[in-house]
């Protein structure tokens, strides 16, 4: 059943004026040869602003990799047409230094040596405190952030919305291959990145000051340097009003990117209405929530995932639990105007799985080649 054929929804929701959304993308840059990663950010990115403007593309990390950062958007035209604006002159800046920008979770082909970091003193003391953990971060996600001006709303709201993490992992997965080995996984960006101590699913919170106490205990601990180093799949944003949904791997196209875009907003809308409507959230084990963003990243779409966005947990097929995810949005999606949009991105991830699905078919199809898969993915310049 595709989404648009689900049932009915499951609460009624008034939906008044879409919420504001933003999306913050990381792109792996690599020499146009060789198609392997190469360490060209602090030049890449100088070139860059000149396109795209100094709020809106930044150095990460690793010196192999870009990150674009999106106005505050409302329609889906608009968010679309920024998407694409942002990616074409991201990579007009990499191809002037003769780059691919690769929107890919991992780099496909490897790196020249150790990589270095970008030099800023953030990530310098991510080296002196965490060590060799830092080395291999050059990794690129999709974060989405939605505008909830009220903190403790926004808190209470992320107890709504972990349950569908392992769900949203799983339609964008986009990083199977990593230094030019096929690692089996869906999203091995995700099996990476949770290496940190602060990554992953968050726990359920009570509210604001609850989410205080506990970012206060784990910087205590060294385990992160500051509220920015909560690196849970979803969170109150530390420094913007808006809720940050950081799960996803970076996707392969500006219309992929846009419809998930929209999806986190209605989910992220409907999280918002059931708190003011009194609605209780699924208190689910977070060793349960860990162990299905496991499964999320090495199957992606294929087999079953808990129904972790219930109280009974049970093993459910990806494609029925897209049908509950349907039923979740489709209030805020229909009430925004949105619906079209989503519903042909989650029909074709279904039909077609993600785009861990598409880089292997693309080597599939060329012989195992790899470079064949930077080249599919590499955003034309514009």
């Amino acid at each position: 059943m595709t989404p648009a054929a689900a049932g009915a929804p499951m609460f009624p929701a008034e939906v008044t004026a879409p919420p504001t959304v933003g999306v913050e993308e990381e792109f792996i840059l690599a020499e146009r040869h060789s198609r392997a990663a190469v360490y060209r950010a602090p030049s890449v990115v100088r070139a860059a602003l000149g396109h795209l403007g100094a709020s809106h593309v930044t150095a990460e990390v690793s010196q192999a990799q870009v990150e674009t950062v999106s106005a505050v958007c409302r329609t889906a035209a608009e968010l679309e047409a920024e998407i694409g604006r942002l990616r074409r002159g991201a990579a007009t800046a990499a191809a002037e230094h003769d780059c691919l920008l690769v929107p890919s979770g991992t780099a496909v082909l490897g790196r020249p040596g150790p990589p270095p970091l970008a030099d800023k003193p953030r990530y310098r003391a991510f080296a002196r405190s965490f060590g060799p953990l830092i080395q291999d971060q050059g990794v690129n996600a999709c974060h989405v952030h939605v505008g909830v001006a009220d903190r403790d709303e926004a808190v209470r709201a992320v107890n709504h919305l972990r349950g569908w993490m392992p769900l949203l992992l799983a339609l964008t997965g986009n990083s199977p291959f990593s230094d030019g080995t096929d690692t089996g996984y869906e999203s091995w960006r995700t099996m990476l990145w949770s290496r940190w101590p602060s990554a992953g699913p968050p726990p359920h919170l009570r509210g604001a000051a609850h989410y205080d106490r506990i970012v206060g205990r784990l910087i205590a601990t060294g385990a992160a340097m500051d509220p920015g180093m909560i690196y849970w799949h979803v969170r109150p944003s530390p420094h913007l009003p808006t809720i940050e949904v950081r799960v996803a791997d970076v996707l392969p196209d500006t219309a992929a990117t846009t419809a998930y875009a929209l999806l986190v907003r209605a989910l992220v809308g409907g999280a918002v209405e059931a708190v003011r409507a009194g609605e209780p959230a699924p208190e689910v084990p977070d060793p349960l929530l860990r162990a299905a963003c496991w499964q999320a990243a090495r199957h992606g779409t294929a087999g079953t995932l808990p129904a972790t966005h219930t109280r009974d947990h049970t093993p459910t097929a990806v494609g029925r639990l897209v049908e509950e995810l349907w039923k979740r949005v489709e209030p805020q999606l229909s009430g925004y105007g949105d619906d079209r949009w989503v519903s042909d991105w989650l029909g074709a991830v279904q039909h077609g799985g993600s785009g861990s699905s598409l880089q292997r078919r693309v080597a599939e199809h060329h012989g195992g080649s790899l470079q064949a898969v930077v080249d599919a993915l590499a955003v034309e310049p514009g």
